[in-house]
């Protein structure tokens, strides 16, 4: 906030030079997030120009459809256990035990019934795929249970603050998959199921790390509990939504040009999407950090960390979407192929989206602190109940552009309604977007301690 804006605000935000000490230690962990997250898009840039040079956008296509699945039903089966545990561990820690074991326990039977149900459906969602290809998305949902089990295991260690763990974690995925494609590579073994297999199977190195790191937070006391699940649904359920609602948002595009477009359409689009969703590294790295962070806090505190970290990783992500939009035709070209570079304005459309809710996300952050899950809920299923409608409206008629063009809508509309919500819900002036000389001091100081000279 400007000086003039926290004198009028009824909240006083934390003074820079009482709060630069836990602030800068906050902004050097958000950092350490942000560089393993940049190592893994780097990772993630290397296997997707791999695929689509191999592949051409048909066979990168199918891969998209082969692959969607598992980690899709995944998210959409958390039932907010993630967070709620987070949350409970922050604020319970004699119960850490009870509150991991019957976690992953709700976790391990739900991912299984999804994963059925997944397979019995796959016919109709891959109606326009050939047979083999079903066949393999329907094997490859035996992975689901791990994904949901990861989630959990990574929730658990970022409640306790071992964020190092869970970068390394989320790093060995694309790293394997890397591996995996270059040995497919090698040995001419590289085609559309091998490729698919590499990429379903990375799933399992980060579950066994996590798993082996997660040990310590199980005491003697590992019963379980109807109690226990019960405290966790009562948080949980109110913030699935969630949980659904990112899941949904971040691949729902994907699932309906599934249905609507020709596979070299979804390859397409795969790219563009791959390309725009590296920016995502800022406001995914801060959030990492923040919600456990900010749990437990009063509400000025809570609203004035959630809105120097909106600023921050807005300002930056603003800055290389711009890079990215004007680079992007050439950098398509180059790298992707002549096929992908005819989307370039596809790609700018969804930089545009990605940067907004990348603060729309952080924002929401300060509600899910303070208890407030449910409201954060409502607010993402608003944009996600614009969005989808207009995907069917539009991707018939514009293709891929139409698919960018609602995600960018319902985005907007999903950054009104929690910006709006400060002064509705929490009964506070709405965070300033703009970033201040305050936010970037704290940040030269942060940067200075890692040996950084600005």
């Amino acid at each position: 906030m400007s000086a003039a804006t926290e004198k009028d605000v009824p909240i006083d935000p934390i003074p820079i030079a009482k709060a630069v000490k836990p602030a800068a230690r906050g902004v050097r962990i958000i950092s350490q997030t942000i560089g393993s997250r940049v190592f893994i898009q780097g990772l993630n840039i290397l296997t997707g120009i791999m695929t689509a040079r191999i592949l051409a956008p048909a066979g990168r296509g199918q891969l998209a459809a082969i692959t969607l699945w598992s980690q899709l039903l995944a998210g959409m089966t958390t039932f907010g256990l993630p967070s709620a545990l987070i949350y409970y561990i922050r604020n319970r820690p004699k119960q850490t035990a009870t509150l991991m074991v019957n976690s992953l326990f709700m976790s391990t039977v739900l991912s299984v019934l999804v994963a059925i149900v997944g397979a019995i459906c796959m016919p109709m969602w891959l109606h326009q795929y050939p047979l083999w290809a079903i066949r393999a998305a329907q094997w490859f949902l035996i992975v689901t249970p791990l994904c949901s089990t990861t989630l959990i295991f990574r929730g658990g260690i970022e409640a306790t603050g071992s964020f190092s763990t869970s970068n390394f974690a989320q790093i060995l995925n694309p790293a394997m998959i890397l591996a995996s494609l270059l040995i497919l590579l090698a040995t001419h073994q590289f085609n559309t199921l091998n490729a698919s297999g590499a990429y379903i199977l990375a799933a399992a190195p980060p579950f066994f790390l996590l798993a082996w790191r997660s040990r310590k937070l199980f005491g003697s006391d590992r019963k379980i509990s109807f109690t226990t699940q019960k405290l966790l649904l009562s948080y949980g359920i109110r913030s699935y939504g969630i949980d659904l609602i990112g899941a949904l948002a971040l691949q729902v595009d994907q699932v309906l040009v599934v249905s609507f477009l020709r596979p070299a359409d979804l390859g397409v689009y795969v790219v563009m999407l791959s390309l725009s969703r590296i920016l995502n590294i800022f406001q995914n790295s801060v959030v990492t950090v923040l919600f456990p962070k900010a749990t437990g806090l009063s509400i000025e505190q809570a609203v004035a960390m959630t809105a120097r970290a909106a600023r921050v990783s807005t300002a930056i992500t603003s800055v290389c979407a711009l890079c990215i939009a004007l680079l992007g035709p050439l950098l398509l070209r180059i790298f992707y192929g002549a096929e992908y570079a005819k989307s370039s304005f596809t790609l700018r459309v969804l930089l545009v989206e990605v940067t907004i809710a990348g603060c729309a996300f952080v924002l929401a952050q300060a509600f899910m602190a303070l208890g407030k899950p449910g409201l954060v809920t409502f607010l993402q299923g608003v944009g996600l109940a614009v969005s989808v409608p207009m995907m069917f409206l539009l991707i018939p008629r514009w293709g891929t552009l139409g698919a960018a063009t609602a995600l960018l809508v319902s985005t907007l509309l999903r950054l009104a309604l929690i910006y709006g919500s400060f002064i509705f819900v929490l009964k506070v002036r709405p965070p300033s977007l703009l970033i201040n000389r305050d936010d970037i001091n704290l940040l030269l100081v942060a940067l200075r301690k890692k040996g950084v000279r600005v």
